[in-house]
């Protein structure tokens, strides 16, 4: 299997980590592993590090969009042909990691989602209709459909990534991404995972990130230019 890691973007994660990253290496212990350590205060780097994983420590929260940014450099300095991008919280589940990596093998899409939305018992009701309805929105933005848009549990292939011009680095840029390298000519595709929530309390600001969310796609209803160059704001 072609060169493939895992970035797993965590705040004061530490009580999800050893588990997790446990389960990940005794199913696919091929897998390369960076834990983004974005500010926590609770050991979550140590955690990380002593359960196999290289970490990349931020010294202050910069949010989820920047710890991102971070695993990508990481994957492309590593020349990894593949990147996965898992929660650290338990949502996604190390199981579905198969479903993601028979693409690699079958070589038949450059951007692989985690959709939930076949099997949403569990899923808060608000959360459904606020990931149908942004779903919506993305997938025309995109010209193709992406059912779960909200959905963090992804994969990329890494050259695709390479001077990706992006203009967002909080929970708005997994959204600008898809757009952006669907523009790009990316083949993007999803594959069923299970929906899980437990104990972790989501990051996600309801007001300020809808807010940013709309002025994304008010921007990328306006803005075409998808040719290489790279920003940041």
């Amino acid at each position: 299997m072609p060169g493939t890691g895992i970035i797993l973007p965590a705040l004061n994660a530490a009580r999800f980590l050893g588990p997790l990253l446990d389960d990940i290496n005794l199913r696919h212990p091929q897998l390369h592993l960076l834990v983004v350590d974005d500010g926590s205060t609770d050991g979550t780097g140590e955690t990380a590090g002593a359960h196999g994983a290289e970490v990349s420590t931020h010294e202050i929260n910069r949010g989820k969009g920047q710890a991102l940014l971070t695993g990508f450099e990481w994957a492309r300095n590593r020349n990894l042909d593949w990147v996965l991008t898992m929660d650290s919280d338990g949502q996604h589940l190390p199981a579905d990691l198969a479903s993601f990596l028979a693409f690699v093998e079958a070589d038949s899409a450059d951007v692989v989602v985690g959709n939930r939305m076949a099997a949403v018992e569990g899923m808060p009701w608000i959360r459904e209709m606020t990931n149908r309805f942004t779903s919506a929105i993305v997938g025309r933005l995109a010209g193709t459909p992406i059912p779960d848009s909200q959905n963090g549990y992804r994969m990329f292939r890494v050259s695709f990534l390479h001077d990706l011009r992006l203009t967002t680095t909080n929970f708005d840029m997994e959204s600008e991404i898809l757009v952006r390298l669907a523009r790009r000519g990316a083949r993007i595709t999803s594959v069923p995972v299970a929906t899980v929530y437990g104990e972790e309390i989501s990051a996600i600001h309801p007001w300020r990130d809808t807010i940013r969310f709309f002025r994304l796609a008010s921007r990328l209803s306006r803005d075409h230019d998808d040719a290489p160059g790279s920003s940041t704001s």
